[in-house]
């Protein structure tokens, strides 16, 4: 493998809610020496160099002149959702990587335009869904995929946290216009992604509820619910929720009341909030038979990278993928695969009916399909 050191990256955004965890991973990697910075706002460059303080951070004239350089190993994307999907394609079509942040846009066809734009310049594209990586997330995958709870019977996922008020009611996340939807499509997607990161399994159709609940001025659900069927016959289900009303607030000291549990004919296991670094399975299989209720702990180390040192694995994962020297850790395909469940989630809702979710198939993924 070829030894990585002294890279350009760059970066486009910085007033997304993820920027700053962003610039503290890449500062992380020895391999990345400096960061080729573009924000319509240049004064927010200055406020944010001491999160990068062993990074040489540099500002573009403009986006054009980041575009143009032939230096950079990857660009990293967070804007708002509206304006993800034509700087993504913009960054793709001028030869770059992109490792780009969730959603790819409002819906399932604007995944589709980014997702063409990589096949069409034959870039590597991937996106944030870096809780794949979580040491527990990957030993839950193993086992459930390995077989240790047989048969999968449902699936049962939650995601609390602290309610729109003491994250900022005026922020673009909370405007339908900007944002596409709310608490389903901006933190109930990660869950959502994990049905097919644990399982393999496919989403065949939705039944969903939201709502908003909260009596903050804001255009998009606080609350959702869905039922979920799976392709294999599994049930899943989805409470998500900006809820929480004495858990912190912003977007990096919020509380959350998390659970995913997963069960089968031959046993099940469960997490609630990862940071606990507890993962409990139940298991009456011939591999397990010694001892059928065990607890896993995951102690992690500590990294300034945003979701620790898995987060650096990530990134430093991705830039292995530019190189041909690995798998991309989460192809952009992922993110097309959230959006047509959340799409079906949100006809649900409006609708009163049950919504088929299309088969992510090769010929299907850059299909046209009617937005919600």
């Amino acid at each position: 493998m070829t030894f990585m050191q002294d890279l350009t990256v760059g970066m486009v955004g910085l007033h997304h809610p993820h920027s700053v965890g962003h610039l503290r991973t890449l500062d992380t990697l020895p391999e990345v020496a400096r960061i080729v910075v573009w924000e319509a706002d240049a004064s927010v460059l200055d406020e944010l160099r001491a999160e990068a303080p062993g990074t040489q951070l540099e500002a573009a004239a403009d986006l054009a002149a980041l575009l143009a350089r032939d230096d950079l190993a990857f660009v990293v994307a967070a804007e708002r959702n509206d304006r993800n999907p034509d700087l993504f394609v913009s960054i793709l079509e001028a030869g770059h990587h992109l490792l780009a942040e969730k959603p790819f846009g409002r819906s399932a066809d604007d995944a589709r335009r980014v997702l063409a734009a990589a096949q069409q310049a034959d870039r590597q594209l991937a996106v944030f869904y870096t809780n794949r990586y979580h040491p527990l997330i990957r030993a839950a995958r193993e086992l459930v995929r390995g077989g240790a709870l047989g048969e999968l019977y449902s699936i049962e996922l939650r995601m609390l946290t602290t309610q729109i008020r003491s994250r900022g009611a005026d922020l673009w996340l909370f405007d339908r216009d900007a944002a596409g939807g709310g608490i389903l499509s901006w933190l109930g997607c990660h869950y959502l992604d994990l049905l097919h990161a644990l399982t393999g399994d496919e989403v065949e159709s939705v039944m969903a509820e939201t709502a908003t609940r909260g009596h903050d001025p804001v255009s998009v659900e606080d609350i959702a619910t869905v039922a979920i069927r799976m392709r294999s016959g599994a049930l899943a289900s989805l409470h998500a929720g900006y809820v929480l009303a004495n858990s912190g607030g912003g977007f990096y000291d919020s509380g959350y009341d998390t659970h995913v549990g997963v069960h089968g004919r031959e046993g099940r296991l469960w997490w609630e909030d990862i940071g606990s670094g507890q993962l409990h399975l139940e298991s009456r299989t011939p591999a397990f038979q010694d001892a059928p209720r065990r607890t896993f702990s995951y102690v992690l180390a500590e990294s300034r990278a945003y979701g620790g040192v898995h987060g650096e694995e990530f990134v430093r994962d991705f830039l292995k993928a530019t190189r041909n020297e690995g798998a991309t850790p989460c192809p952009g395909k992922a993110a097309l695969r959230v959006a047509l469940i959340t799409d079906a989630a949100y006809e649900s809702a409006r609708t009163g009916t049950r919504i088929a979710v299309p088969l992510p198939t090769e010929q299907s993924w850059f299909a046209h399909s009617r937005s919600r």
